[in-house]
């Protein structure tokens, strides 16, 4: 593996996978840097007789599951996870971030909640001191879709700064849905102090089914760094 961003996620993914994984109920996030925590479950499990049974986050991280062999579970059954693993496209020195550049922010934020252990997986350049520094895409939020353009104004009126529909690439017109059947804004924000207090008020605006900020949620995060070393944070 030649890619060192990618040599970044496998290393970030496997040393949390070696580090906090034990027999019991796994939270599996999305995105790419998940792909590599599978796959190192599974060797896991083949070689160690590790006893988990995963729930997904997303259609994308079932599919992961599936195709590795290992058992599959949901919250319904299972609502108390062990641990959660998931990456992000951001985090700040204080393990704050922006989660739902892939779209399944609702469903991941479900399952960091549920785990008594919230892991971030992720590559150097997700790993800021502060937001926006590295990604600037905005913050996802996810809505109703017969309320998207309300909220988007409300949005821009409450916290300032410039909500956009996300919309599908090439292949489909028209704006991304997600696996709950929603439409999800990108809020780019300008000068923010209080994170916390960002979340709380984008997700008491009526049509907001979730934002796409993790605040005071991750306590331990992996960044797989380019010269193959993986930097800690923990908070």
């Amino acid at each position: 593996m030649n890619d060192p961003v990618e040599t970044a996620k496998r290393l970030a993914a496997l040393k949390a996978v070696d580090n906090h994984v034990v027999d019991g109920i796994i939270g599996i996030g999305s995105g790419s840097t998940v792909v590599y925590a599978v796959e190192r479950l599974a060797q896991r499990v083949k070689d160690e007789g590790l006893e988990v049974i995963c729930v997904p986050s997303s259609f994308q991280a079932k599919q992961l599951i599936i195709q590795h062999g290992l058992k599959l579970g949901d919250l319904e059954m299972h609502p108390e996870l062990k641990v959660t693993i998931d990456g992000a496209d951001e985090s700040d020195q204080k393990l704050t971030l922006i989660k739902g550049g892939g779209g399944c922010l609702t469903q991941e934020k479900i399952l960091a909640s549920c785990a008594e252990e919230f892991v971030v997986i992720a590559d150097y350049r997700k790993a800021s001191q502060n937001l926006g520094e590295q990604w600037s895409k905005g913050i996802p939020v996810e809505v109703i879709p017969s309320a998207y353009r309300a909220v988007y104004q409300r949005i821009e009126k409450m916290l300032g700064g410039k909500s956009d529909l996300r919309m599908s690439g090439s292949s489909k017109a028209g704006p991304v849905v997600t696996d709950n059947g929603n439409f999800i804004l990108d809020w780019k924000f300008e000068d923010v102090k209080d994170w916390k207090e960002v979340e709380i008020c984008l997700n008491m605006i009526p049509g907001v089914v979730e934002n796409g900020l993790f605040v005071g949620m991750a306590r331990k995060a992996y960044f797989g760094m380019s010269d193959g070393s993986v930097m800690e944070r923990t908070v």
